[in-house]
């Protein structure tokens, strides 16, 4: 007897394939723009914000370039580039005010679940980074949001911000910090689950877990038909829809790819794992109450830029350290080990070996990352704590990144470490690739992506009003508005319920 398999299909306004912070953002901002539209999302794991979401895998979270050295690299004339810190501080800034305007219009509730006051410091020796810290600071207070940083060489006053990381430091190596009291820790993974719950009691919007796209085709009026698996029961569906967006982390590229779009062409990938050094000592735990982030190794990617990290994470406070990179072919923490070689595709061949070869100093970091052993992971650590001991620390996976190699307009392949929206000229299709700052300012990078795929309703008035709405300084720089930044960050602090 021979059975067949139905395909059960339906239409949809949008599908959002992936259920992390992305298109959990996404799909809050349409719904809230435009409240008829049906929007199915489809996550392949059983639980949403499993992946770069989830705040164990999350190498960051609170991104705000107060205290991220990377963001502001030295340039070679000696001056630094503040452009990218400027850039993200007015991101992260959305990002609270969209937050806000959920907690207050009761859409989200308990906002001291997912966001929490947290100073964020950054902390180096010895004369030369000594001076580049200096030469930073200096050229942040030129922006008004960077104001409220403070500066000191002072041993004794880093001692009081961060005493963790003085006690037991011997030797005349000149020390210096910055702090910044008014950082955050966000649990992107609780906040990304909060919002999907909201979601979820909306008319319209369908969540399905389990369930993996296979294959993406365009139809000639310019809509998607969308192929899905449900895993369990091996059911097939398929969707067709007026709009797709991918934001499916790591996994992101190989549907690019399967979509098939001109501008997704010369896209290749880059896997970077990491682990933490993970704080088991309760003592230790309540004794650090900030971000510390130092300087990044030679060649280090972004996500493991060194640091000693204050967390609450499922309301428990939590003190890590890290991430230690390492390379591993799979592009998901929960994906294959043949993701890597899936990716590699006629168009992307040459860009891939030519980012591998201008990234040299990279590939040498990454091998020696995989061969420590845990004397050079504690050897690491005891740099920013140490009286720092080996039993009160256990080592824990982090999450999977892929970063992005594109060509340049050369044709050669470069290595992105930011974020990439690469969309489909009509703007049915966009896709997110690429890692940090990605979480702290998915919300200006969904309302870039709308800029782009829904240019036409964005320019209604019903849009624009909506958007100033659910974002007050939505237009505007509030750098360049300081009086308005002020009464934005009072108003956001006291509704996230943040130490002002």
């Amino acid at each position: 007897m021979t059975t067949t398999t139905t395909t059960h299909k339906s239409e949809a306004d949008v599908v959002l394939i992936g259920a992390g912070i992305m298109s959990a953002t996404l799909g809050l901002l349409l719904k809230e723009l435009q409240p008829n539209l049906k929007i199915e999302i489809f996550e392949r794991l059983d639980v949403a914000a499993a992946e770069s979401s989830d705040a164990w895998n999350n190498a960051g979270t609170g991104h705000a370039a107060f205290c991220e050295l990377n963001y502001t690299p030295e340039k070679s004339d000696g001056t630094i580039d503040t452009s990218k810190a400027v850039k993200i501080v007015e991101a992260f800034e959305v990002s609270r005010q969209f937050w806000a305007y959920l907690v207050e219009k009761g859409l989200l509730n308990n906002p001291e679940n997912f966001i929490k006051s947290i100073p964020h410091m950054s902390f180096v020796w010895g004369e030369k980074n000594t001076k580049y810290l200096k030469k930073r600071y200096d050229a942040l207070q030129q922006f008004h949001l960077f104001k409220e940083m403070e500066y000191t060489e002072d041993a004794g006053r880093i001692k009081e911000w961060a005493p963790l990381i003085m006690e037991g430091r011997k030797g005349a190596k000149k020390v210096a910090a910055t702090s910044m009291r008014f950082g955050t820790d966000v649990n992107f993974g609780a906040l990304t689950r909060s919002i999907f719950r909201y979601l979820e009691t909306l008319d319209g919007v369908n969540l399905h877990f389990n369930h993996e796209v296979r294959k993406l085709k365009k139809y000639d009026d310019g809509t998607w038909r969308v192929k899905v698996k449900e895993l369990e029961s091996g059911t097939k569906k398929r969707v067709k829809a007026k709009f797709v967006f991918i934001g499916a982390g790591g996994g992101s590229l190989l549907l690019l790819e399967k979509a098939n779009i001109p501008e997704g062409e010369g896209f290749g990938g880059f896997p970077v794992s990491g682990q933490w050094l993970k704080c088991t000592n309760e003592a230790l735990i309540a004794k650090h109450q900030a971000k510390v982030y130092g300087k990044a190794a030679v060649g280090a990617p972004p996500m493991s830029v060194p640091h000693i990290d204050t967390r609450m994470i499922d309301g428990k406070k939590a003190l890590l350290f890290g991430p230690y990179a390492g390379f591993s072919t799979k592009f998901l923490k929960n994906g294959s080990y043949f993701d890597l070689a899936k990716s590699i595709q006629l168009d992307n061949i040459k860009p891939m070996l030519g980012a591998g070869i201008s990234n040299i100093p990279l590939t040498k970091y990454l091998i020696e990352q995989v061969f420590q052993s845990s004397e050079d992971r504690m050897r690491a650590l005891k740099e920013y704590l140490p009286n720092a001991k080996k039993e009160d620390w256990v080592l824990e996976n982090a999450g999977q990144r892929v970063q992005v190699i594109k060509k340049d307009k050369n044709g050669k392949g470069i290595l992105e470490f930011g974020t990439e929206v690469v969309n489909a000229s009509d703007g049915s299709l966009a896709v997110l690739l690429g890692a940090s700052p990605g979480a702290s300012t998915a919300v200006s990078i969904m309302l870039d992506l709308i800029g782009r795929c829904f240019k036409e309703e964005l320019a209604s008035p019903e849009w624009q009003a909506k958007l100033k709405e659910m974002i007050p300084s939505y237009g505007q720089s509030l750098n360049a508005n300081p009086q308005l930044a002020n009464e934005i960050r009072h108003k956001t602090g006291v509704i996230l319920k943040l130490k002002d």
